[in-house]
């Protein structure tokens, strides 16, 4: 199993929020590529990198960033926030996006996100299905929508689909652990390689995750209160 830590940005900085709410927010580190680099240097080889202005926005907006994580590492970056145009896609991939992740785009527009799938291909489009009480929640999760979030999956599996991230909104930024039976369920319906995201809080749960099957798990706010260590994570890689 893949483990991807993340890097949330808002105004430049690399902050966790709990369960979306922009009011939690928390400033980690001034400074977001001296993290990608202690990521890299710990053996880390994939990076999560979340555009929270981006997403608010509607529209990609610390792409700088990325560019500087993405020219100063060699992390295979998945970026996602804000992602609604052609334009910003290629923005995203032109400043250094190994793979982009589409949420709301695939919820409001699945014919623009259908024409990014065409276009750049399964490896490089990512299904973003996070969702509060099994609903998917669109643009910063600050919108819910009626999908419910198996649906949703299934829905674009079938049209070529097979990378997913789904975060439970209710497990994100909680350190209690992940929604292991949302996964279960999701896994036993579909063949897609699901991304865990949200509430992995120590080793034990990313074991849990590996045995359900999950092709990689996300995991910020552990690493960053320090409830998983660095050097706990190169031993598992």
């Amino acid at each position: 199993m893949r483990i991807i830590p993340a890097i949330d940005i808002i105004d430049g900085k690399c902050v966790r929020l709990t369960k979306g709410d922009y009011n939690t927010k928390k400033i980690y580190n001034e400074n977001p590529l001296e993290v990608a680099k202690e990521f890299e240097d710990s053996g880390i080889q994939y990076l999560h990198v979340v555009d929270l202005d981006g997403a608010k926005s509607k529209h990609i907006v610390n792409y700088k960033i990325l560019e500087q994580i993405a020219s100063k590492t060699n992390l295979k970056i998945d970026f996602g926030g804000g992602l609604k145009s052609d334009e910003d896609l290629k923005i995203a991939f032109e400043s250094g996006a190994s793979q982009i992740t589409g949420g709301s785009i695939a919820a409001n527009n699945s014919t623009q996100f259908l024409n990014w799938l065409t276009t750049y291909g399964n490896d490089k489009i990512i299904l973003g299905a996070d969702c509060l009480d099994r609903k998917i929640a669109t643009n910063g999760w600050l919108e819910r929508s009626e999908l419910d979030v198996l649906d949703f999956i299934k829905n674009y599996e079938a049209k070529g689909i097979i990378n997913v991230i789904c975060t439970d909104i209710s497990k994100d930024g909680m350190l209690q652990g992940a929604s292991n039976e949302l996964y279960q369920e999701i896994l036993g319906a579909t063949k897609i390689n699901l991304i865990a995201s949200g509430g992995v809080s120590n080793i034990d749960d990313l074991v849990t995750l590996k045995e359900i099957g999950c092709e990689g798990a996300i995991l910020g706010k552990a690493i960053y209160e320090g409830n998983i260590t660095l050097k706990e994570l190169s031993l598992i890689l």
